[in-house]
């Protein structure tokens, strides 16, 4: 059986971007999640960046409403990516539903590549549905595997919220734009930090994309 190039790439991102679904969940249990909390999250959220963004806040003391604020603001990514969908999937009802709820990066992303109508929703389905799999299996994994070893904050896996964040970055820093743009919210965020609640200067740092947007004319 000849394997179609679309399936072979969703199955390539479908399992690399699922991995990270392990440091998600050490991550929640080294915040305070229990194993069954840090599983809802993916399967409810399924947004690794503010899934990862939520837990970093709550595990650096802030508020719940810090993190949902967080959360929130890269999350709305996904609605813009929703419009771009809606018009290839016309879908309605309850598979509308289900469609946005893997309306993330990689589907979205993938889809748009594909040249034919067909190949645009195979790829969509097959790295959504394939990304949700993986990242909650993993998730699974990642957060048995850090509450068996007792303290995970002993061993380091609180630095995986960082660590996976930079994961997920990196490869989409395909521009020296947007290379400058994550270097000056970064050092923008860490300015923060010692003077403002967590979670705030996450929020902060869309400032940054603000005043390039309105530079380069995004902005009228």
């Amino acid at each position: 059986m000849l394997i179609r190039p679309v399936d072979r790439d969703s199955f390539s991102i479908s399992f690399t971007v699922g991995l990270y679904g392990a440091a998600f969940g050490a991550a929640a249990v080294a915040a305070g999640f229990s194993v069954w909390q840090a599983c809802l999250f993916s399967l409810l959220t399924f947004s690794g960046a503010s899934q990862f963004a939520a837990v970093g806040v709550i595990g650096s003391g802030g508020s719940a409403i810090s993190a949902i604020a967080t959360s929130a603001l890269l999350g709305t990514r996904n609605a813009l990516y929703g419009l771009r969908m809606a018009p290839i999937l016309k879908n309605r009802g309850i598979k509308r539903v289900l469609a946005a709820h893997v309306t993330i990066d990689e589907s979205t992303g993938l889809a748009i590549r594909q040249n034919e109508s067909a190949d645009m929703k195979r790829a969509f389905y097959l790295t959504g549905g394939g990304v949700f799999l993986f990242w909650n299996l993993f998730t699974l994994l990642g957060a048995l595997g850090a509450n068996a070893i007792g303290d995970p904050s002993a061993w380091g896996l609180d630095a995986a919220v960082p660590a996976a964040f930079l994961g997920l970055v990196w490869p989409r820093l395909t521009e020296r734009k947007l290379f400058l743009i994550s270097i000056l919210a970064m050092v923008f965020a860490l300015a923060l930090v010692p003077n403002v609640p967590a979670g705030i200067p996450v929020i902060a740092t869309t400032a940054i994309a603000v005043i390039f947007g309105w530079k380069s004319g995004g902005i009228k």
